[in-house]
């Protein structure tokens, strides 16, 4: 007898987890497992400030999913349109190549993009901090504006260069404002007097009215004050109103000479949910609270593309788009295919929340695990530790761990490595927002004959 054929779209926290969890709980005779992804790794995305900053190496936030799935087809490419009358996925392949992958249980986690606004200049010159290639980019990017500067004879030329501006005073961008302000000031020290710290100038921007406000009153009221005392200007209740390619001007009238924007204003579902002609929640799939979606037989959907009904509050709430939410949902998600394949029930998703943590560097951290508040050195030993039990596996941890440590008392040696230099890296090119196929086109693509 043919194998039911399970198909996973993307490679993230719902999506692995999904698939390890398959793995484990079914037999290989019980379902034929594919995973779709254009990355060969999972990404550890709460520690790409730490990437950025050259506290730890590609390899420790990423590692291979080949070390952590064993019995699952790798199909490298993403999913660029879904037909779910011919139960067909249709896959753009690294190559360029286009092919049909049939399935009969088709679990959508394809994550999330960089969430952009119609702001002139925003998406010709602001940097992401969404993807392994993006940090990079920015450590590079960052790192010669201080060469760049370190020469430069003209003082008004200097001072653009040595301004930095992040916008999202979320946790990707309180993060990576920290990170990245302990690596320039850092960095000074090496350039022989021709850059002092304090001519070094850190942005950190948000619409909203407090930073985190997650965190509560008093670890939020905190956080801005560890943010502020590292010098780094924090502006609330202002946005970008237009950026050029030597200035960003700010909602309230400021203009500031600068060459780096760095936009982490919120995430939104992958372009794929928009193709699928199905019900969305702010942009995200709708799903029952067993993670199935309405109208569509055999498809299931987790993660930051789905709107996914937090049963534990009232009023009709959904789960936050975290990668905590993706890694439970991925494993329940799986539950529930393993429940179905064996004619079983499903169950809705629960989830008890852990709490939240924030890494701004060296012994600055705000946690708060089970409800419990804590400030400073035992913060950042909560948050390092859930971020080590969060990576997938042992090699990951081991890698990390000794980052950290090498990082703490070797330093860093801000070395470019220009793999980047000379080419585009605005977000559609480096997250591929514009790669998707419209429904109709989907439907001649497809036209109910599948690739097997």
């Amino acid at each position: 007898m043919e194998r039911p054929r399970v198909l996973i779209v993307g490679g993230g926290f719902a999506g692995v987890e999904c698939a390890r969890v398959l793995e484990h709980g079914l037999e290989a005779r019980e379902a034929e497992l594919t995973l779709v992804s254009p990355t060969n790794y999972q990404l550890y995305l709460p520690l790409l400030p730490h990437l950025a900053a050259g506290v730890v190496t590609p390899q420790s936030i990423a590692p291979s999913l080949r070390r952590v799935l064993h019995r699952t087809r790798l199909v490298p490419g993403g999913v660029i349109g879904v037909d779910t009358a011919a139960k067909v996925c249709v896959v753009r392949q690294i190559t360029g190549e286009t092919v049909n992958l049939p399935y009969d249980h088709l679990v959508l986690t394809p994550g999330s993009v960089t969430r952009t606004f119609d702001i002139p200049g925003l998406t010709e010159h602001a940097r992401g901090m969404k993807t392994l290639a993006e940090a990079a980019y920015i450590r590079d990017h960052v790192i010669a504006q201080l060469d760049i500067a370190a020469c430069c004879a003209d003082p008004a030329e200097k001072a653009a260069r040595l301004q930095f501006v992040v916008v999202g005073g979320g946790y990707a961008g309180t993060e990576t404002a920290a990170y990245l302000q302990r690596l320039t000031s850092a960095a000074a020290a090496r350039y022989a007097g021709r850059i002092e710290p304090d001519e070094i100038k850190w942005h950190l921007i948000d619409i909203a009215p407090k930073l985190m406000p997650e965190l509560g009153e008093r670890l939020g009221t905190k956080a801005m004050e560890l943010v502020r005392h590292r010098g780094i200007e924090v502006s609330l209740g202002v946005s970008v109103k237009s950026v050029t390619e030597d200035t960003v001007t700010f909602t309230d009238g400021r203009v500031l000479p600068c060459h780096t924007l760095i936009w982490t204003a919120g995430v939104a579902a992958s372009p794929l949910i928009g193709t699928l002609g199905a019900e969305t929640v702010k942009g995200r799939l709708a799903v029952h609270a067993d993670l199935s979606v309405p109208r569509m037989q055999g498809v299931w959907a987790c993660g930051d593309a789905a709107a996914v009904p937090d049963i534990t509050k009232e009023g009709g709430a959904v789960c936050p788009p975290t990668a905590q939410h993706a890694q439970r949902q991925g494993k329940h998600a799986a539950k529930n295919i393993m429940a179905s394949l064996r004619g079983r029930l499903s169950t809705p998703y629960k989830h008890k929340d852990l709490g939240l943590v924030v890494d701004l560097g060296g012994a600055d951290a705000v946690s708060r695990p089970l409800g419990k508040e804590l400030v400073g050195l035992p913060a950042q030993v909560v948050a390092r530790g859930y971020h080590l039990m969060a990576l997938r596996t042992g090699t990951a941890r081991f890698r990390t761990v000794a980052n950290w440590l090498l990082n703490a008392t070797a330093g860093d040696d801000f070395v470019r490595t220009g793999f980047q230099s000379g080419r585009e890296a605005t977000l559609r090119d480096f997250e591929r927002t514009d790669a998707y196929l419209s429904a109709e086109a989907v439907q001649a693509q497809t036209g109910g004959r599948p690739n097997n």
